[in-house]
């Protein structure tokens, strides 16, 4: 499987400059994201047939460009969103998630499907392995990219990516 962590964000250029929370809730891509989004959906081009992706709005965007440009399924599951420590970690509705994107089944979500009070990384790490867990039990392992998070990733590879950042990992 493929870990690709979603294009830049809103929140990851604020802070990227002060080094404090902008307070920017589920926060959106920015046209660089968008753009690296593009470019990682031509490099996804011929290696994977779906995609999983994180129901933030960030993963959801980078998600909603490569099933565009590939014309690939996509599945969403909060198994694979954030840590949960900052603003953009609060989510948006499901219910509300569904009007912003119809074409997605968003049935499976319960209504607020992110933490509410954040998470420590020894649950997140038992998320990780829940979703490792999860994958592995499928056939078409091998042929998926999962659109997540820096923490969700590190947390379940260990290694820090950069915005559309990849690695390919075993589940």
């Amino acid at each position: 499987m493929i870990l690709l962590r979603h294009g830049q964000s809103e929140f990851n250029v604020h802070y990227a400059a002060t080094g404090r929370d902008p307070g920017i809730r589920d926060a959106p891509l920015t046209e660089a994201g968008r753009h690296q989004a593009r470019i990682a959906a031509t490099r996804l081009a011929g290696r994977v047939d779906r995609l999983i992706a994180s129901p933030y709005r960030r993963a959801l965007e980078t998600a909603g460009i490569i099933a565009e440009q590939l014309a690939l399924p996509l599945t969403i599951t909060a198994l694979c969103g954030e840590h949960g420590l900052f603003s953009c970690d609060v989510g948006t509705p499901a219910s509300q998630l569904a009007v912003t994107w119809p074409q997605w089944d968003f049935s499976a979500l319960p209504e607020i499907w992110w933490p509410e009070s954040g998470e420590t990384l020894r649950q997140v790490q038992r998320r990780a392995a829940a979703f490792r867990t999860l994958i592995a039990g499928e056939d078409d392992h091998d042929a998926i990219a999962i659109i997540s998070h820096w923490g969700f990733i590190r947390a379940l590879t260990g290694e820090e990516l950069p915005n559309c950042g990849m690695v390919v990992t075993t589940p």
